[in-house]
């Protein structure tokens, strides 16, 4: 009786470590092929920080983000069917033993703020993805040792076909959110957000505090000195950093400020507060930004000279390139100077389009989908670029079209693993009834 209960309680142990993995792991595969280019970023925010930046170019990081965003969605899937136990928990084990040691290290040091582990979806400092990383690695060394506990939810046989679908589905979405935008947009200026009602700050909100220190040079020697103990002019500037000092509230909108180009003016107010429409053409940074789609974009700012909208181009660089960027493109439209960082986090396309009425965004574009000439005939509220603001739906209607591109070819997949095993069995069933039906028969002969 003893071991009877043993034996359950292991099993359900090892179960249950082997589902906390699976859904971890899907979990952080999906966000980071739904968003390629959002990890990318988190990774050259590392790169930068340990140096690295100039040494792996850009296409080298996003071939690392689709093949870690497929291979955790795979580990993951394979877990949560128990597909190839050994392996998929060895695999498990060997990208754990290798993110436990860096993420202690991360904390330790803290060189950026949070992961990005789970992107803007769930948003860990770096001391949580350690702890997070140690439960982890329990699970997978209990799943190791109890794998022969697993339970299976598809025979042998099936198993090539899960893992083709999977395959599939987290390829063909890393792809399509890198060529238009995140089919699941989990940041802050997603479509239907009202920016100004995220800028605002509770009253009774306990605000965080920080201690700029600068970085001053004299003499070969580098000391850092804060705003009371500021040097004279023998010292020369180097770097300026800011330190949290203390956690408080932070809106989910910070660092939202247009300055315009041609003469310095913060019209950030102006820009929320309009009642009419208004076009923000976003390119973080215009020596990296694609070209090829500023036919379109010279469309859009015509379109808005007709009919009286709002255009504005949204970048961090500076004006010698904004000044070369409308030589090469053709451009007219006027220009604001934008937090990189913010720039980034409102589309994921460089250059992009959004478009905002009364601070709330109605609708964004990766720059192969800025709608053209044929799609720009009339009013905006007569458009569909207008209309389907409201057919758009929640995130939860977005996570449940997701899961259904993934599950519906899996449930054809598991009919015929069914049907297949039912077959399987029926046929092996009849060749044993006949197989006792002759056998005495034969017996009986041979006597």
């Amino acid at each position: 009786m003893e071991n009877k209960v043993q034996n359950i309680l292991l099993t359900g142990y090892a179960n249950l470590c082997r589902f906390v993995l699976a859904v971890i792991f899907v979990f952080s595969g999906f966000v980071k092929a739904n968003d390629p280019l959002g990890f990318q970023y988190k990774l050259e925010d590392y790169l930068m920080a340990f140096g690295l930046s100039n040494w792996i170019p850009d296409f080298s990081l996003m071939a690392f983000t689709m093949t870690l965003a497929a291979l955790e969605f795979l580990l993951g899937i394979y877990m949560l069917f128990g597909i190839n136990r050994h392996l998929t928990s060895f695999f498990m084990l060997l990208l754990m033993l290798v993110m436990t040691p860096l993420t202690l290290y991360l904390a330790l040091e803290n060189p950026v703020s949070d992961c990005g582990c789970f992107g803007d979806a769930v948003i860990l400092t770096n001391w949580q993805t350690f702890w997070k990383n140690v439960v982890l690695l329990i699970a997978v060394l209990s799943v190791l040792l109890l794998r022969k506990r697993i339970i299976r939810f598809v025979t042998r046989g099936s198993e090539w076909m899960v893992s083709i679908n999977s395959l599939l589905y987290v390829i063909v979405l890393s792809f399509y959110s890198l060529e238009h935008l995140p089919t699941i947009d989990f940041r802050p200026y997603h479509v239907g957000m009202n920016i100004p009602a995220g800028m605002e700050i509770p009253e009774d909100a306990v605000l965080p505090e920080y201690e700029t220190f600068f970085v001053m040079e004299k003499d070969g020697e580098l000391r850092e000195f804060t705003l009371d103990d500021y040097p004279d002019t023998t010292w020369h500037y180097v770097d300026r950093k800011t330190v949290l000092k203390k956690d408080g509230y932070v809106p989910q909108i910070h660092d939202f400020t247009l300055l315009r180009v041609e003469d310095g003016e913060d019209i950030t107010a102006q820009v929320l507060n309009d009642a009419g429409y208004t076009f923000l053409m976003v390119a973080y940074d215009l020596q990296k930004a694609d070209d090829g789609y500023t036919d379109l974009v010279n469309e859009v700012y015509d379109y808005c000279r007709k009919y009286g909208y709002t255009f504005y181009g949204l970048t961090v660089s500076n004006e010698e390139m904004i000044e070369e960027w409308l030589d090469r493109t053709g451009g007219e439209y006027p220009f604001c100077q934008v937090d990189d960082i913010t720039l980034k986090t409102m589309v994921r396309s460089n250059p992009g389009l959004i478009l905002l009425k009364e601070g709330v965004v109605v609708n964004k574009w990766a720059a192969c989908d800025i709608p053209d000439e044929y799609q720009l005939k009339g009013p905006l509220e007569r458009l569909a670029l207008v209309q389907e603001y409201n057919m758009h739906g929640g995130v939860e209607r977005k996570i449940l079209l997701c899961l259904l591109w993934f599950i519906c070819p899996l449930i054809i997949v598991f009919m015929v693993d069914r049907i297949y095993y039912l077959c399987t069995r029926k046929h092996l069933g009849r060749d044993i009834t006949q197989t006792e039906n002759i056998n005495p028969l034969t017996s009986k002969e041979e006597k």
